[in-house]
């Protein structure tokens, strides 16, 4: 059994196209089929594919239908973790999701997943992402109040990371692979309340997405990070080729 990942596939079979890079950028071209292609070629049933959030481009969850089956379609077991675009899914309404999908895939949110003797934990997370003032080539300040907005949601999504890994703890869980849709850090640190409760729980992989388009691919960490391995899977990173992280 393999655990693979990828995330921002940004589907939108029922919705109105959105995003420009996905109309200009040809590493968006049919971009589910290449997905769909590799997956089928790499991943057996009886492997994990953990989708590391913006599933859906749909607002609402009868917007999302088309998308959803279309990730219930690809083989193995799918976990799916909330990015900024899932509008269709509200915190509060992850055990109805879990209800309504049974079987098919499974919403990490307050929860955890198993896989062999692991745990896979998780949730959105969030970085402050500016906006940054630059004066010849160098940061020389960033907007107060965003920041701050920035630090309550980073508290937010730091606790129910918690809620995570401490649910998976209870029931005798020791090794952790931590995912999170938005990067750990933002360009400016190199530690982060995200990377503290990986340190302290010990979890050996942190994975994420959200860092799409060439000039966002090395915002955050890469590699190990104090015994921690980081990794990117954003899905035109990867160019539409989940990554086996074990």
């Amino acid at each position: 059994m393999g655990l693979f990942a990828i995330g921002d596939l940004h589907l939108h079979f029922q919705s109105e196209l959105k995003a420009p890079n996905q109309l200009h950028d040809p590493v968006w071209k049919n971009h589910d089929v290449k997905l769909r292609q590799n997956c089928e070629k790499f991943i057996k049933p009886d492997d994990t594919l953990v989708l590391a959030g913006d599933h859906s481009w749909g607002r609402k969850l009868p917007e999302c239908e088309k998308d959803l089956e279309y990730i219930c379609g690809l083989p193995g077991k799918k976990i799916l973790l909330r990015g900024n675009h899932d509008m269709f899914w509200d915190a509060k309404k992850t055990e109805a999701l879990n209800k309504q999908y049974a079987g098919k895939l499974f919403f990490l949110q307050n929860n955890y997943a198993s896989y062999q003797d692991y745990a896979i934990v998780g949730t959105k997370g969030y970085t402050f992402e500016g906006p940054f003032y630059v004066r010849r080539n160098k940061i020389t300040g960033w907007d107060e109040e965003a920041e701050q907005t920035a630090k309550h949601l980073i508290e937010r999504e730091t606790e129910r990371l918690r809620v995570s890994f401490e649910s998976a703890r209870k029931d005798g869980y020791s090794r952790f692979i931590m995912f999170l849709h938005y990067p750990p850090t933002n360009v400016m640190e190199r530690n982060s309340g995200f990377t503290a409760i990986a340190e302290e729980y010990k979890a050996e992989q942190v994975i994420y997405a959200h860092c799409h388009g060439e000039n966002r691919f090395h915002d955050s960490l890469e590699g190990h990070h104090h015994g921690i391995l980081y990794r990117l899977v954003s899905g035109d990173y990867l160019k539409w080729m989940p990554l086996q992280i074990l």
